[in-house]
């Protein structure tokens, strides 16, 4: 690692730092709670433009894009980032980040203040503020809709619903007290001591056992409130249907093409509102938001921009207000050259300076890694031929070639499933399994995967080795297919890819037929455990998709979720991830450092390390974007 980027990690370090959200008992005033009579009011810039004369009007409007298509906009059954950076807007869940807080802090959304918590730390109760409405809809018949806390528990049921197979159910399965009766025969109306509405604004959640990271999962999409009328009336439908209370609804949809937002004429009065943990270099903004109204946009409007030329190119047209993560294969169009093999810093291409473009660089909590199925009867398995095969493939990642070619320099080897600045990273471990094509070609020849006369390998039963990798159909896609062509082949494995959307994908290897997959999985809440869990058993089917189902880990797991980040969940922790090494599930690729860029008339602009959209904050500067585009070539 170089010096550089040994700076720039330090620099995450102190600048993304986790901490646990606020003890039990703390009461923080939430944003924008304005007390129980307070009015319903359009958003800031309705009130602000409300009195303009509506020739002289210039509408502030959001451009961005997604980078793959959304699903079904249903907060208990949507799992890909796409869909859940729309959701965030729309529905809202008791709890979300403060905006510019470092280390990341918890802060009310719908709550008067933070729960109440027991000393056992099984029980919260939560304040619900009066007033929050849901936006209109048929399903409510002409009625203005009041959030109550009857609500957030049917919403919380609906992740136990069978027939939804929420991917969320993990949260708070066996976590609730008495749920396992929702477990054995669901029904809505079924009352369990776990999740009481002890009246209108008032819900009570019990935990049969404390859960350190509880309170990160009522920050999460899925346990936003949805209305039972809408989703009884709806269906399977629901996720076509979104009806929420977030500071966004839904104006204009075309599934997989374009969604435009439009600001929620009755989302509750929100005023931003800074805390003291604000880091010196958000102070400026966090001196623009004080006091303004949320959102501050009227309109957002989102594209679907899978092809990662496009999205490079529509943001340097001006097309969009910014880009998040530049693909790794358009780097060079937008940074000078040089970023990635020397000692100088990464920086924008001086063109794109002189525009006012600013480039931000941020460690994301994200791990790209590539897993393979434990079930599949050619590659998964737990015996000794198996486990080498499974090695030999994770010896020939050419791990270096992959940072520096692909990656352009941004991008860190990773170690371990969890990523720099998550709760349980443990920055000393080092993993035992590194690139070393001699070794990986050792190790099967000794279980008997022998090279034929053509150079690749067979089974140790004679029949040839051919593995299925599945990938996406893009630039990037074609890029790591053939980074992994040429590891393998360089080992004597032969292999083949299947292209196809990632939602497709995704949605295969759920039920286990899909062999090996290139995936990447961001934080959904700050801590360990989240990426942990992707590799315990009893998650197979879900975002387990490597159905590694191993008693050992198991039972560490089940032992560390328990836990705080204490000296004996990291013990745990490190047991756990050299069992993933010892077995080779996965093989750990990157975590990357996200090349951010945003226009010069984009303001308030801060990228959060958990949430995924800031989308409410941020502000335009519509004439200089007008004189922005008058100046354009």
């Amino acid at each position: 690692m170089t010096a550089m980027w040994k700076k720039a990690l330090a620099t995450a370090h102190a600048f993304i730092s986790i901490v646990i959200p606020a003890q039990a008992g703390i009461h923080a005033e939430p944003a924008g709670a304005s007390g129980q009579n307070a009015p319903l009011a359009a958003p800031a810039a309705a009130v602000a433009h409300a009195a303009a004369p509506a020739a002289t009007h210039v509408p502030k409007v959001l451009h961005t894009f997604l980078s793959t298509g959304e699903t079904g906009l249903d907060p208990a059954v949507a799992s890909d980032i796409a869909t859940l950076a729309l959701l965030e807007n729309l529905y809202d869940p008791l709890l979300r980040y403060d905006y510019l807080a470092r280390p990341v802090k918890l802060q009310p959304n719908t709550l008067r203040a933070m729960p109440q918590v027991d000393a056992a730390g099984t029980t919260y109760t939560f304040q619900l503020i009066p007033g929050i409405h849901f936006t209109p809809d048929p399903a409510f018949q002409g009625r203005q809709r009041e959030v109550s806390a009857e609500d957030y528990v049917y919403s919380l049921k609906r992740l136990y619903d069978p027939e939804l197979k929420s991917p969320w159910l993990f949260l708070l399965e066996g976590k609730l007290a008495g749920d396992d009766v929702l477990k054995a025969k669901f029904s809505y109306a079924t009352s369990i001591p776990g999740l009481q509405a002890v009246d209108r604004y008032t819900l009570r959640i019990r935990l049969s056992a404390p859960d350190p990271n509880f309170l990160y999962y009522l920050a999460m999409p899925a346990t936003g409130v949805v209305a039972r009328e809408v989703a009884e009336a709806y269906g399977a439908q629901l996720g076509n249907h979104p009806v929420g209370t977030g500071p966004f609804m839904v104006a204009e949809w075309k599934r997989s093409d374009k969604i435009t937002l439009r600001a929620n004429p009755d989302f509750r009065p929100t005023v931003f509102r800074a805390g003291a943990d604000v880091p010196a270099e958000f102070r400026a903004t966090a001196a623009a938001l004080e006091g303004k109204r949320l959102p501050l946009v009227e309109r957002i409007d989102v594209k679907i921009m899978e092809e990662y030329q496009s999205r490079v190119l529509g943001f340097l047209n001006g097309e969009f207000d910014y880009i998040e993560q530049v693909p790794e294969s358009m780097k060079d169009m937008v940074l000078r050259t040089g970023v990635g093999g020397g000692t100088a810093a990464p920086a924008l291409k001086p063109e794109l300076v002189q525009k006012g473009m600013e480039l931000s660089l941020f460690p994301v909590l994200q791990t790209y890694y590539m897993w393979m199925n434990m079930e599949d009867p050619l590659i998964g398995g737990y015996s000794k031929d198996k486990v080498a095969l499974r090695r030999a493939i994770a010896l020939s990642y050419n791990g270096p070639e992959d940072v520096a070619l692909l990656k352009k320099g941004l991008a860190l080897p990773a170690q371990s499933p969890l990523p720099p600045n998550v709760l349980g990273y443990d920055p000393d471990y080092r993993s035992p399994v590194s690139y070393n094509p001699a070794l990986a070609r050792a190790l099967l020849e000794r279980f008997g995967y022998r090279a034929g006369k053509d150079g690749f390998r067979t089974l140790p039963n004679g029949q040839p080795l051919l593995l299925t990798m599945h990938s996406e159909p893009s630039m990037v896609g074609r890029l790591r297919d053939e980074l992994w062509r040429k590891n393998l082949n360089a080992i004597g494995i032969r292999v083949q890819f299947k292209s196809d959307k990632k939602t497709e994908i995704i949605k295969a290897s759920r039920l286990g037929k899909v062999m090996m997959f290139e995936t990447n999985w961001i934080a959904d809440f700050p801590d360990g455990d989240n990426y942990l869990q992707l590799l315990y058993g009893p998650n197979s089917g879900r975002a387990n998709y490597a159905r590694f189902n191993l008693p050992e880990y198991n039972r560490r797991y089940e032992q560390a979720r328990k836990l705080g980040d204490t000296p004996e969940r990291r013990v745990l922790y490190r047991e756990m991830i050299q069992l993933i090494h010892a077995y080779n599930p996965w093989v750990l690729l990157t975590h990357p450092i996200s090349a951010d860029v945003r226009q010069s008339w984009l303001k308030n602009y801060r990228r959060h390390p958990v949430e995924f959209t800031n989308w409410r904050y941020l502000d335009l500067d519509v004439a200089e974007r007008k004189r922005a585009s008058k100046m354009a070539p």
